[in-house]
């Protein structure tokens, strides 16, 4: 079986075990996303979710964070870790959404890697999930598992499991694929423990078991 082969029996296969393939970070607004995904980083996504209702309780819309006290907002995303850097970060963003964008997130790709604290990571989930538009979110689960399988050899550099995935990954494919890798590695192919191969869609065909 070639790596394209592979690639889309895995797509195939996950579209049967996980029907909806959502983010499971809580938003009804792109600025939203983008300040969810910045909290993200080394935390859990149901932290997140927790955290960022209060901060949307004082600060409703980008106006209002854009002119929120930089140490205020880190007060309230504390329990997210990093509170310092993450609350700078989100201040940056929202200012600049406000004083450029009106109060809009961009569709641009290029134009979401020059907001602080986005990078290729996040501006792939904002551009598939806010904006429908081809996406390859290569977060950890993504990069460990396509390892395991097989689809890439030994690459561990975000950037370079993207790029090697957009030549095997058809287009209207990658966002809803990167979030069923985010299912199955959180619920089989799990990083602390054993993976559990005996209950796994793709253990057949996994190159771990070949």
């Amino acid at each position: 079986m070639t790596k394209e082969e592979l690639t889309l029996e895995v797509i195939r296969r996950l579209k049967v075990a996980y029907p909806l393939a959502e983010c499971t970070l809580d938003y009804d607004q792109a600025w939203k996303l983008l300040v969810s995904v910045r909290l993200a980083a080394q935390c859990t996504d149901a932290r997140v979710n927790v955290v960022v209702e209060g901060l949307y309780e004082k600060y409703p819309d980008v106006a209002s964070l854009a002119a929120a006290d930089v140490t205020d907002i880190e007060e309230i995303v504390r329990p997210c870790g990093l509170g310092k850097s993450k609350a700078r970060d989100i201040s940056a963003c929202m200012k600049i959404l406000h004083e450029q964008y009106h109060d809009k997130v961009p569709d641009d790709f290029n134009a979401l890697l020059k907001l602080p604290g986005v990078g290729r990571k996040s501006a792939n989930l904002i551009m598939g999930d806010v904006f429908g538009k081809p996406a390859i979110v290569t977060d950890t689960h993504c990069i460990r598992l396509v390892n395991r399988i097989g689809i890439v050899d030994g690459i561990k550099d975000p950037k370079k499991v993207e790029m090697a995935l957009w030549k095997l990954v058809p287009p209207e494919e990658g966002s809803d694929f990167c979030h069923r890798l985010v299912e199955h590695g959180r619920e089989v192919c799990t990083a602390r423990t054993k993976p559990y191969c005996d209950k796994c869609c793709l253990a057949d065909i996994c190159a771990r078991n070949i």
